[in-house]
């Protein structure tokens, strides 16, 4: 009671504030006179009290509090950034940057998303419990813009800020005409070796010399196609997602895939529900770690899995193990593509599942190696509509 009384008072004097990394409101990085006792407290101390709420809030909505302590002052965010764990390791998404790291390798991270038609807006939360649909906690959004020639899903983290010259954007989904090929964009590097893709936005970008808060990179993640039907034969859609910044060796017992540890300068600055960390370093070793460093490296390649038809209810089936309650041919499960070998037991493990559970509510499911981002992105290509697909 003792401890939860120090945390309280500690974090109050920024209860309101946005932690900014580096760009601290206050010059003594402590808060402001109020806390300045608390930014003094000694490291031992600090760290053994920090541990203590690490280890007794495992989800949310008292996470909070993990996040609160990070916004005292410098010194308690940088103890907390060496405590809390990666989604990977830990199981929980407790930052904002955690929606850009590979999910847990031992279970799959349950999450539902929810549609609005009227808006053509898409919401991503994490599953707070078991049921099929909670209250959640928001992860990111989606806008749908349509075009001439393609559709664009411009994602952010923030519900109501959803453009991409926004300092909350982080990636976008763009369709070809027909709906069957997409391209998923990040915002900023997934590994060091990433080749950032000139469009119109970003030309324009570099020549008016806007703030660098602006995001101007056009980083290729994923690809993901969906085969053609034109003749209507028998069976669901069918997919492939080439994954090109997460190398195929990562879904085996000793792979790794790049883990993005902080915001890249271009575009952050604020977010209005969660605090972020960021350093003072531009430096892209600074925030990228991975395998594809080399053009060696052989991309990570996700199919659907096959279902099976069931001759009682006259559809195809596959085991969502009670996630999905409604037919749909949304409906998907992806596993890894074998490079070129026989499969093995890793290949049958689901990385990404997705399913209807409501009018608009569908469930999403998504383990290491991919991302939140990654799989939300993923999932809003099954939302286009697919005339020649079905």
């Amino acid at each position: 009671m003792i401890i939860k009384n120090i945390i309280q008072e500690a974090m109050w004097p920024r209860s309101h504030r946005v932690v900014r990394d580096g760009v601290d409101d206050d010059a003594d990085g402590g808060g402001g006179s109020s806390s300045c006792c608390w930014a003094n407290l000694p490291q031992e101390l600090l760290r053994e009290i920090l541990l203590k709420i690490e280890a007794s809030e495992s989800a949310w909505p008292p996470r909070r509090s993990v996040v609160a302590c990070a916004g005292v002052c410098t010194g308690w965010r940088q103890i907390t950034k060496e405590i809390v764990k990666v989604p990977e390791l830990s199981g929980y998404l407790t930052f904002p940057i955690s929606v850009k790291q590979p999910g847990p390798r031992d279970f799959l991270l349950q999450c539902f998303i929810k549609r609005n038609r009227s808006t053509q807006t898409y919401h991503l939360y994490l599953s707070l419990t078991n049921a099929l649909a909670d209250d959640g906690k928001f992860l990111l959004a989606a806008r749908k813009c349509r075009r001439p020639t393609c559709t664009d899903y411009i994602i952010s983290l923030h519900a109501d800020d959803m453009s991409k010259g926004s300092n909350t954007y982080i990636g976008k989904l763009r369709s070809n005409f027909l709906g069957t090929k997409f391209i998923v964009y990040d915002g900023q590097p997934p590994h060091a070796g990433a080749k950032m893709t000139r469009s119109r936005s970003t030309r324009l970008v570099n020549l008016k010399q806007v703030s660098p808060r602006v995001p101007h990179g056009n980083y290729p993640v994923a690809h993901i196609s969906y085969e053609l039907n034109v003749l209507g034969s028998r069976g669901p859609r069918r997919m492939l997602c080439n994954m090109d910044a997460i190398s195929a060796s990562s879904v085996g017992p000793l792979g790794v895939a790049p883990t993005q540890t902080e915001f890249s300068p271009s575009n952050v600055d604020s977010f209005p529900s969660i605090p972020f960390f960021r350093s003072k370093s531009n430096r892209l070793e600074k925030f990228l770690s991975g395998p594809l460093t080399s053009q060696k490296e052989v991309p990570l390649v996700l199919k659907n899995k096959a279902p099976r038809w069931h001759e009682q209810l006259q559809c195809w089936c596959l085991n969502f193990h009670g996630r999905v309650t409604v037919a749909s041919v949304k409906n998907f499960q992806l596993v890894a593509s074998p490079e070129n070998g026989p499969a093995r037991p890793e290949h049958e493990k689901i990385i990404l599942q997705f399913g209807k559970v409501g009018k608009d509510l569908f469930t999403m499911d998504y383990r290491y190696p991919i991302s939140a981002f990654q799989a939300f992105a993923i999932c809003l290509s099954s939302f286009d509509t697919k005339i020649a697909c079905e």
